[in-house]
């Protein structure tokens, strides 16, 4: 039983984690786990300082997107329901980019749906990420780690290599 508050929320604004978990399993008895992921945005990446991260994402294909991918865990895993946001616009280090949480009623299913959520959101979701960095402004590629993590759940990333 999902309440009214939607799956997928991109933003500027932060989060509220203990407020998104509360209303993941609200009037929902059958919930007896709720695992959660929160991403936040590091001071360092590949050995250099980050003074900021700009993320961009294209407004309803990125929804869309993300909307699959809970589709896609709700089919896979014995869960009830999930919650995503996703922060766009500049932000510092130490701030929160990314919530995903998942409910159901034993915690096996929960771990594995939120990280099967997370390992796809990290390579297949639709944001473009820019760091700044005392060298300038870099844009951030996909990681060969990021995909290994996509193809144990049996999907190949759309930007790998056919192998």
């Amino acid at each position: 039983m999902q309440t009214a508050t939607p799956r997928v929320s991109i933003q500027t604004a932060d989060f509220d984690v203990a407020a998104e978990l509360a209303a993941l399993r609200a009037a929902d008895a059958r919930v007896g786990a709720v695992c959660s992921f929160v991403g936040v945005v590091r001071d360092r990446s590949d050995g250099q300082s980050v003074a900021s991260m700009e993320l961009e994402h294209y407004p309803g294909m990125t929804e869309k997107s993300i909307e699959a991918m809970i589709d896609e865990a709700l089919a896979r895993f014995d869960i009830f329901g999930a919650r995503v946001i996703h922060r766009v616009g500049l932000l510092a280090p130490l701030d929160q980019i990314v919530l995903v949480a998942v409910s159901s009623a034993h915690r096996g299913a929960s771990f594995e749906a939120c990280e099967f959520l997370m390992d796809y959101l990290k390579t297949q979701a639709p944001f473009w990420k820019k760091e700044a960095t005392p060298e300038g402004a870099r844009w951030v590629d996909a990681r060969v780690s990021d995909d290994a993590a996509l193809a144990r759940w049996g999907i190949r990333a759309t930007n790998a290599p056919a192998v």
